[in-house]
Order: C-alpha cells, then sequence, then structure tokens
C-alpha cells in the first residue's frame, strides 16, 4: 500500500481518477486543492496547498506520506508554468515521494509545436525538471478522449466538448481526409488502467493506453449505422487547419459562451491538424492494455451502439 495525492484532482480526468483509487483497498489517497472546501462529491480527503510555496509543499508531501503524485491540472492560467513545476521541485526535495506522474493524459505532444500553442513549453518544462530529479516518472499518452463523442449520455467528469464529429445532430468536419488512425479512449477506462499501473515495479517514461484505433471515416460509418442516418460531412484540409480554421459543427454554437468562436476555432484546428497528420495515434505495442488484459475498455462502436442507438431522430 502506497500513499497517492491527485493534484487537481477534483474536476474532469482527476476526478475520475480520484473516483476509482477511492474504491481500491490495496491505497490510500487525498486530493491536493487551491481551495479548502467541502465537495461532497469527493469521495477522498481534500488537502488545501499553496502551489507558490515550494518548501510548504515538501512539508505536506513528507506529513502525509506521499509516494506518488498524479497530477491532473488542466491546461490554463498558471497551473504548468507555476504550480507543477513547484510540485515537481517539493516531491523531488520530500524525503517520502518517488514517484511522479505529470498532466498530460493526451497524444505525443510535439516540441516543434510549442510556438503555434504557447501553453506547450510549461509542459516540456515540467519534463526537463522531471529529468533533473532522482524521481521515477511517466507520461500517459491514451489519444483524444473518447467521452466528447458519448456527451450528454456517457458518465464523464469532462467539460463538455465537440470534436470533429457532432453525434446530436448527425454532422462531422473531419480533418485532412480521414483515412489516418486516431486513439480514442473512455476517461475512466484511463483512469482503471494508471490505478492499475500504480503496482508495477517500474515505470517507462511514456505510459500507453488504447481505448479504440480507427479513422474519422470509418467513425462517421459507425456513427451513420447507430444513428440510422446520413451525416452531414465536410473535410476541412491541411492548410485550412494551419490557417487555424475549422468547419463550424452545430453544437459549437453552444460552446462559445465558455470559449469564444476564434479562440475556439483557433484551439481545436491545432488538434485537428494533429489527427490530420497522423500524430495522434497512441501505438499499443506495450501498453497497459498488454499488461492488464482482465481491463476492457470501451470501444467505439460499444459506445455508439449503447449510447446512440436508441437516440435516432
Amino acid at each position: 500500500m502506497v500513499n497517492i495525492a491527485i493534484a487537481g484532482g477534483t474536476g474532469g480526468v482527476g476526478r475520475s481518477i480520484a473516483e476509482v483509487l477511492a474504491g481500491h483497498p490495496s491505497h490510500q489517497a487525498v486530493i491536493f486543492s487551491r481551495r479548502n472546501r467541502n465537495d461532497e462529491n469527493s469521495r477522498l480527503p481534500l488537502v488545501e496547498v499553496d502551489y507558490t510555496d515550494v518548501e510548504g509543499l515538501k512539508v505536506l508531501l513528507e506529513k502525509h506520506q506521499i509516494n506518488t503524485v498524479i497530477c491532473t491540472f488542466a491546461i490554463e492560467g498558471n497551473s504548468l508554468s507555476t504550480s507543477q513545476i513547484n510540485l515537481i521541485r517539493a516531491s523531488a526535495m520530500s524525503s517520502a515521494t518517488r514517484r511522479f506522474i505529470p498532466s498530460s493524459f493526451a497524444i505525443p505532444y510535439p516540441r516543434d509545436y510549442v510556438d503555434v500553442l504557447p501553453p506547450l513549453k510549461y509542459y516540456f518544462d515540467s519534463l526537463d525538471e522531471l529529468k533533473k530529479t532522482d524521481l521515477e516518472w511517466t507520461v500517459v499518452l491514451n489519444g483524444t478522449f473518447m467521452d466528447y463523442f458519448g456527451a450528454p449520455h456517457l458518465k464523464s467528469y469532462l467539460k463538455p466538448n465537440v470534436f470533429v464529429i457532432d453525434m446530436e445532430n448527425n454532422a462531422a468536419a473531419i480533418p485532412g481526409d480521414g483515412k489516418n488512425i486516431v486513439t480514442l479512449t473512455y476517461s475512466l477506462d484511463v483512469a482503471r488502467f494508471v490505478v492499475a499501473a500504480l503496482d508495477l515495479e517500474t515505470w517507462p517514461q511514456e505510459t500507453r493506453i488504447v481505448g479504440d484505433q480507427i479513422t474519422w471515416n470509418d467513425f462517421v460509418k459507425l456513427a451513420e449505422e447507430a444513428r440510422g442516418a446520413k451525416f452531414d460531412v465536410h473535410y476541412d484540409d491541411v492548410e485550412k487547419l494551419r490557417n487555424f480554421q475549422i468547419t463550424e459543427l452545430p453544437s459549437h454554437r453552444a460552446l462559445y459562451d465558455h470559449f469564444p468562436k476564434e479562440k475556439f476555432q483557433w484551439f481545436m484546428s491545432i488538434f485537428e491538424l494533429w489527427t490530420a497528420v497522423g500524430l495522434s495515434h497512441v501505438p499499443s505495442e506495450g501498453a497497459l492494455n498488454e499488461k492488464f488484459p482482465h481491463i476492457k475498455p470501451l470501444t467505439v462502436k460499444e459506445l455508439l451502439d449503447r449510447f446512440w442507438k436508441e437516440k435516432k431522430e
């Protein structure tokens, strides 16, 4: 049994991991949070932390005898530039802490895109900081979250998003020619694999998790079968994506109140470009799926048949 701290564990990926850990008898876990608040939805104790205070973080890590830190910060504000870097430094100083998982839970980000997507700088700064330490660490790669294609019917703690395929409106805006394979994984399956990996004796510096591997073209075919309707399909070529433009899908409009259209299109075009050029494929060789075959992740077909087949227009 080891003690785990989940930084950013009150929402999104962190909450998913916290939920799975809460039901795991082999480990004790706490959530590190900037605010000391009673969260009736949390099944784990919350510990208030000040991410600007490295020494204070070290003291907390030792007080709670935290063996492993799992960071699940969103790429926003100073979460990566300050909070994660300081937590890495505190973990390296802590006599109790041995392992660290930095915020990622995505694709193998390309370092040469730092100028295009500036927050990536802080992601790579964190990896460079980890390399200076004696901590054992691993980056979790799971591709794109499958949750976005199951909302609002699939249980998920992720913020709503509409990426490439608009299931509610039978529409799709496919990056490139739609023939490249992308990796899609359900967030709660990611959590199950991450918790299982805590029992491994050693970690590689990349931990792969694969829910399903599929092309966008094949995804649309399965979606049309499940919905019993033809989709309105558009293709956004690479040049359009490089100009930070994407075809607007009907469900995008509901997101603009919290993510203005211009910024949304800029942000999404980058991730869609990566799928178009083959960067969103996580190889299955050596993935945790091989080490934990009893964990059966949700597939795209299962998701569509379970959550969309009875919801035809």
